[in-house]
């Protein structure tokens, strides 16, 4: 039963690879995936499929992995003891976007499934994943858009769904080295097994199949706003606390290096240019400066009800 679920899972995600991709090369316009299929010594492997110089996605990434090992890093089984001395399987579905365009947002997302078996024990599985996004001259109405689509995916799995995973997503995606959220947040869930096995794979394929729908339009609203060299400086150095992030706190980076994982693909995440500059303050009041209101966890959908009287899904 248990490589039951973990086949129906891959073959999930393989197809969320393939449909991710064709819909953002036909936005992009201009450049296609590339892809690298690669195999992991300790076992398993993955497809990995990049494009690059588009014209929107300055770099992208979509990765498919499935990993698996007779037993765990210390990492995973110390916060986890049940897990020690089990085999396990991982597979899961990465992506992140860096548009050129200053206003178009950067977005990571992904969607993963977890198993560990021991014999003579029931296996231990979960589900995890999110998305989020990053805008670097945000616009109040596409964060209200990108958080609309998040709830309605959630809508179905209960009232409170969206507001839990929507504020885990802020509690996780934030630089506590900063004292900034890294953007605007989604969703973000992990460790998702309390109900039946369907009932969790319904909502990660929930998940995985709305992120289109969240991104998208933004990228259609944006990507004919004129920028300047200034913007770009400014797109640069904020993609800087996107690196910091991924070195400094991300549990899939760590996880993904220390399981033995491919490190081309685990750093496919990375922005392909990025600065850092010292004690650097934006002008008061300047496009630079209203960033920062965006970087704090906020009721979204509550104030563009309160706002514009609209229905909060």
């Amino acid at each position: 039963m248990a490589h039951e679920h973990l086949d129906t899972v891959k073959n999930y995600l393989l197809d969320l690879q393939e449909r991710l991709c064709e819909g953002l090369a036909s936005a992009d316009g201009q450049a296609s995936f590339r892809q690298d299929e690669w195999d992991r010594e300790e076992g398993g492997g993955g497809r990995s499929r990049v494009i690059e110089n588009g014209g929107v996605f300055e770099k992208g990434g979509v990765n498919f992995s499935h990993v698996f090992g007779t037993q765990l890093p210390p990492s995973a089984t110390a916060a986890r003891p049940e897990l020690a001395g089990r085999s396990f399987h991982a597979v899961g579905v990465s992506w992140v976007l860096h548009p050129e365009n200053p206003h178009v947002p950067t977005s990571h997302g992904n969607v993963r499934f977890f198993i560990a078996e021991k014999e003579g024990e029931p296996p231990v599985w979960w589900f995890g994943g999110g998305y989020d996004l990053t805008p670097f001259y945000p616009v109040f109405d596409d964060v209200v858009h990108w958080h609309k689509v998040a709830s309605a995916a959630c809508a179905p799995f209960g009232d409170d769904v969206y507001a839990r995973y929507k504020a885990w997503c802020d509690e996780y995606f934030y630089l506590k080295h900063r004292e900034e959220t890294r953007g605007v947040g989604g969703l973000f869930f992990d460790d998702l097994n309390d109900g039946s096995f369907e009932d969790c794979f319904a909502f990660q394929r929930a998940v995985g199949d709305s992120f289109l729908e969240a991104y998208l339009p933004i990228v259609e609203r944006r990507r004919g706003d004129a920028w300047n060299e200034r913007q770009r400086q400014f797109q640069l150095y904020r993609r800087g606390r996107y690196v910091e992030f991924n070195l400094v706190w991300d549990r899939g980076t760590l996880f993904g290096l220390q399981s033995g994982g491919r490190t081309e693909s685990i750093l496919m995440s990375m922005p392909p240019l990025a600065r850092w500059e010292y004690a650097f303050t934006p002008e008061n009041d300047s496009p630079e400066a209203q960033l920062n209101a965006y970087l704090v966890p906020r009721d979204w959908l509550g104030e563009a009800a309160a706002t514009r009287g609209e229905e909060v899904l």
